[in-house]
């Protein structure tokens, strides 16, 4: 082999590395850059080895010679490696950094009777006619009963998750004395972000009404049921004698709002109408030792809507102690005022007529005598009249 022929093979043997070393080598920057330079440093070949590029390996100097120049060949192809011929691991691939703020967790609003009476309140407004010592800010509340005119807490508090935030808030009902009556709030309390109790929102109040608040539950569902009722017994009103309802709250975001349960009181169901009239008080002569007695004749009419168990008749103390007729009959009870004479019932829509007759020794001269009717039930509770105007009458004397 001649020189030349030597320097034609050697140059076909560096054009082939340049060409195919990239497919088993790794890839990478620094492969890249080296790569770069080889190719640039190829364009100095001289042209005449590319002629020989189609060589088999090994290729004989003579056939390279006397082989005919064929059409020139094209660019290389650079092969892509198979995973399988890479040596180098695959990059994973960057985490997506999640844009979502995560949601902090709800302050813990379960509040203790004893931390609610250690804790500063601001509580939502008393009604108007409470005094002023039923004050609202930075209110330290009093533990019940009540005995002063101040913000006191009357029972223990009631839990559950009013706000829907998975978070459980506290229910209390707290009250403000006034008289013999008091004003009352049912009131939900929750925890602020940094532990201090707060004021969430007044449920319902005795001014919302209704004049009184007994009792009140949490549901399971954050809902709050009260028992409200129409009048607040005090001052010798019986117990009895309200008309309750359970009431059903519920918080919208802002406030609390009724939800279930009546929104008012109507006209009492357990209330008739009776109508009272009577005659002449009818005065008899002195007896041999002056005493005298009277008898009258009275009309009770129920005009309905509900019958009467037991019909009483009070005031007869102004004409004296009874002595006869249907008083004779007479099972002496309990009433809003004197004791009364309990006596038959009487249906709706019916009328009864009795005669009583007294022994006669009025009070004073001054004093009017009268009766009055009265609607008991069958446990002996005295009830109001829907006109209580004409359950009473003065009676006039004759003889």
């Amino acid at each position: 082999m001649t020189e030349f022929e030597d320097i034609l093979v050697s140059g076909e043997f560096a054009a082939f590395r340049e060409a195919y070393a990239p497919a088993v080598q790794p890839a990478g920057t620094t492969a890249v850059r080296e790569t770069v330079r080889r190719r640039r440093r190829r364009t100095a070949v001289v042209t005449a080895a590319a002629v020989v590029l189609a060589v088999a390996i090994p290729v004989g100097a003579n056939a390279a010679l006397n082989r005919r120049p064929g059409p020139p060949p094209g660019p290389a192809q650079t092969a892509t490696p198979s995973p399988s011929e890479s040596t180098a691991s695959p990059t994973p691939p960057t985490p997506t950094p999640s844009t979502a703020s995560p949601t902090p967790a709800a302050p813990d609003g379960r509040i203790t009777r004893s931390q609610l009476l250690a804790a500063r309140l601001d509580l939502a407004a008393w009604p108007g006619y409470a005094p002023k010592t039923c004050v609202s800010d930075d209110v330290r509340l009093r533990s019940g009963p009540q005995s002063d005119s101040v913000p006191t807490l009357l029972t223990d508090p009631r839990y559950g998750d009013l706000d829907g935030d998975g978070a459980t808030e506290t229910v209390a009902l707290v009250a403000c004395r006034y008289g013999e009556a008091s004003a009352k709030q049912v009131l939900a309390f929750d925890r602020d972000d940094t532990g201090r109790i707060v004021t969430m929102g007044r449920v319902v109040g005795t001014h919302d009404g209704m004049d009184d608040i007994t009792d009140f539950s949490v549901r399971d569902d954050g809902k709050i049921r009260a028992y409200v009722a129409d009048i607040q017994p005090c001052c010798s009103t019986p117990e009895w004698s309200p008309q309750r309802q359970w009431r059903t709250y519920a918080w919208t975001g802002e406030r609390f709002t009724q939800t279930a349960g009546p929104t008012k009181f109507g006209v009492d169901p357990r209330l008739t109408n009776l109508t009272l009239t009577a005659g002449d008080l009818v005065v008899g002569p002195a007896d041999t030792k002056g005493n005298r007695t009277a008898t009258v004749t009275v009309t009770v009419v129920n005009n309905g809507p509900v019958d009467v168990p037991q019909l009483g008749f009070s005031d007869f103390y102004t004409i004296g102690e009874p002595a006869g007729g249907d008083l004779s009959r007479c099972r002496m009870v309990r009433s809003d005022g004197p004791e009364a004479c309990v006596l038959d019932g009487l249906p709706a829509g019916k009328r009864k007529t009795y005669t009583f007759t007294f022994r006669y020794e009025p009070l004073e001269a001054d004093i009017q005598p009268a009766l009055r009717v009265i609607h008991y039930d069958s446990q002996e509770r005295y009830w109001n009249d829907l006109s209580r105007k004409d359950n009473h009458v003065d009676l006039h004397t004759a003889g």
